[in-house]
């Protein structure tokens, strides 16, 4: 054993690691509502970090002690917490790839998968010539000259991580309670420091922290996040109207805000199910996000109704944002393949916020879409329609 090694304060660094996830096992912190493949995925990672902060201990207990079974021990160890590298790195791309896109690309698995491979076989190899790391006949630990491959694949694969939220998050503003580089700062310092300063032992921990973080990103965006669409909600709405009351003393502010309200949606759960129903409400969060990305916050306020507060009050930025929505559900509707069509009634526009006022424009922009929503049932069956003078929810 290197003798500048604490193993005291290995011993407690791990512990209080196996503290943390099993705070958080217990506990059922990594259940994330509505979002099952997700909540795998994290206890799977969990209980990995778990079992890799209960081996790492022994990696520095068997180091330098004689005989055949701390050779053989030390390097069962040490071959598992490489593993372990392994599997979180590729488990923490399938983390953030299903919570942005509820699937894992082709592209990802392939990229993964050589890094699967090209580990795997490294450390084979490893059993018969020491490319990743050596015990030698004292047993004493030392790295390989394969050792930075696997740190490098490690950080690749957590940049990678966050060059997927990155690109996402140009388009989703929602994702702003799921920040990739905060939850995973822990792990690459922690790595940084077990690289360079050899003997200490803070992987372990590193990760148990990052896990906790992500596990409080994932609670915390649950609370403003809806679950059937994974547009924001209306406590969105609230901490928005919050923050310009708050700016009270601010003139001239102003605000851009459309509201939207799928037609016939009581017909469609009518004529074909109250799950066809949702599926449209997906379909139709979905064009909103698409539309908007990073312009605005679509929230869905109640039932069949949206409202997206843009984030710039521009000239002639609402008009154009309501005919590219337009357009982008007339280009849905011809290659849908639903016994329906979606139909939305609109109405937005920017008010100038002052006094009292602070929420009037949602009146107004209520007021807005419902006589756009008026000429639309001049023409078509009103069954389900909330009469004009019906008050807002």
């Amino acid at each position: 054993m290197i003798p500048s090694v604490n193993i005291l304060s290995v011993y407690i660094s791990d512990f209080v690691g196996c503290l943390l996830l099993l705070s958080i096992i217990i506990t059922n912190g990594w259940k994330i509502p509505a979002r099952k493949q997700e909540s795998r995925i994290l206890l799977f990672l969990i209980v990995a970090t778990l079992f890799n902060c209960l081996l790492d201990p022994f990696g520095f207990y068997f180091d330098s002690k004689p005989g055949v079974l701390s050779h053989f021990g030390l390097f069962t160890v040490n071959t598992i917490l490489y593993l372990y590298n392994l599997i979180v790195g590729f488990g923490v791309v399938f983390l953030v790839s299903y919570h942005l896109h509820r699937k894992i690309t082709l592209p990802q698995k392939l990229v993964v998968g050589f890094m699967i491979v090209t580990e795997v076989l490294l450390l084979t190899i490893n059993f018969f010539v020491p490319l990743v790391f050596s015990i030698d006949d004292n047993n004493v630990y030392r790295r390989g000259p394969c050792y930075m491959i696997f740190v490098l694949f490690g950080f690749t694969l957590i940049i990678y991580s966050w060059i997927i939220y990155a690109v996402e998050r140009l388009k989703k503003g929602s994702l702003r309670y799921f920040p990739v580089w905060q939850f995973m700062l822990p792990a690459m310092i922690c790595i940084v420091i077990q690289t360079v300063f050899y003997g200490i032992s803070t992987q372990p921990v590193g990760f148990a922290v990052s896990f906790v973080t992500i596990v409080i990103s994932l609670q915390n965006e649950s609370l403003y996040i809806d679950k059937l669409t994974g547009t924001f909600n209306r406590f969105e709405l609230d901490k928005i109207i919050e923050t310009l009351k708050k700016n009270k003393m601010r003139k001239n502010r102003t605000v851009a805000a459309i509201m939207l309200d799928l037609n016939d949606f009581k017909s469609i759960n009518d004529s074909f199910s109250h799950s066809e129903g949702d599926a449209a409400l997906i379909a139709l969060a979905k064009i909103l996000t698409d539309v908007v990305q990073n312009r605005g916050v679509v929230i869905r306020f109640a039932g069949d109704e949206f409202i997206i507060v843009i984030n710039k009050p521009e000239i002639n930025i609402v008009p154009h944002l309501i005919e590219e929505i337009n357009a982008a559900i007339d280009e849905f509707n011809q290659r849908s393949e639903k016994p329906y069509a979606l139909s939305v009634a609109i109405g937005g526009d920017i008010f100038e916020m002052s006094g009292d006022n602070d929420v009037d424009f949602l009146k107004r922009i209520d007021e807005l879409m419902y006589i756009n929503k008026s000429e639309y049932y001049k023409t078509h069956d009103r069954r389900g329609h909330r009469h004009f003078s019906e008050p807002l929810s």
